[in-house]
């Protein structure tokens, strides 16, 4: 996959989604933190050294949310709504797989015209939950000439109840994958899209609807399907206190690291970034000299090599 380089007046990726309000509860505590694909990821991909844009919606009242990613050089779009979408999420155990996710306000969905005003020849789509990015953002993005990266989360979940549930039919799936070049899930969305628990046959599947390369994550690692070939890392925190984020970190990371890398070396980078993060609560704070030292003393890479 080749991407095309940005002018001075362009950013090198953009990353959309809702801002989210979370109250992660674990076996051990209970703390309000700041989250949302968009915030994750841009810190992610700004950790790069890249041109970072940030489209976000959230209520006036959370807009200090988003002074960390302006420390790190983001550039945030933040369009104030009614209400900021705020969840719970329940982790019962130690897996990072398993949890139970609940919904007390959403925010308004986004719409063609926040995306106007930004180019850049990646984008990040990172939703919450179904309706947050409709089709026509998409085609608008995608009008764009921009690659496309895109979470499945956000277009399987739905609100039931109060209670963020898993939804196996997805009316417009064939329109919107043929849209996307990336796409990512984890093992439990990749089964509820395909049926199956081995990832490399769902990301084969899932390939078959046009889309150039797959990232799953599962408790242990990531796995990449991307030109017919498989490559995987393995994840080495040393703590999971900071899992909540985790797919969000992976994608952006993976996304940013391909403008310069082939899969096989984004892979350990996107293994080695989101494996730093899931050591602190909030979003990656390190440098790229981190992860590049994470690659070294935890994979035994001087330098990303082949798998």
């Amino acid at each position: 996959m080749t991407f095309t380089q940005p002018s001075e007046h362009q950013f090198d990726i953009a990353f959309l989604g809702q801002y989210t309000k979370d109250t992660i509860i674990t076996k051990s505590e209970t703390r309000i933190v700041d989250g949302g694909a968009y915030f994750y990821g841009s810190a992610a991909a700004a950790a790069l050294g890249l041109k970072v844009a940030a489209i976000t919606r959230l209520a006036a009242s959370d807009f200090a949310s988003f002074r960390f990613l302006l420390e790190r050089g983001v550039t945030v779009k933040a369009i104030p709504t009614e209400k900021s979408t705020c969840l719970q999420l329940l982790y019962p155990s130690d897996n990072p797989d398993e949890r139970v996710l609940s919904v007390t306000s959403v925010a308004e969905p986004f719409e063609p015209a926040d995306v106007a005003s930004i180019t850049a020849p990646v984008w990040s789509i990172g939703a919450s939950i179904r309706g947050e990015v409709s089709l026509d953002v998409l085609k608008a993005i995608k009008a764009k000439g921009a690659r496309i990266g895109l979470d499945a989360q956000g277009f399987v979940r739905v609100v039931r109840g109060g209670m963020l549930a898993y939804d196996r039919e997805w009316p417009e799936k064939a329109e919107v994958l043929s849209l996307v070049d990336v796409f990512k899930a984890d093992v439990v969305e990749a089964e509820i899209l395909t049926g199956t628990h081995d990832l490399r046959q769902a990301a084969r599947e899932l390939a078959g609807f046009g889309v150039a390369e797959l990232v799953l994550t599962h408790a242990d690692g990531v796995v990449v399907y991307a030109g017919g070939s498989f490559h995987k890392a393995p994840f080495k925190p040393k703590s999971l206190v900071g899992r909540s984020g985790r797919g969000d970190t992976c994608l952006a990371s993976y996304l940013a690291a391909r403008i310069t890398m082939p899969p096989d070396e984004a892979t350990f980078w996107s293994a080695a970034l989101t494996s730093l993060k899931m050591e602190a609560l909030g979003p990656f704070a390190g440098t790229q000299a981190d992860v590049e030292a994470a690659l070294y003393e935890r994979y035994g890479l001087h330098k990303v090599e082949n798998t």
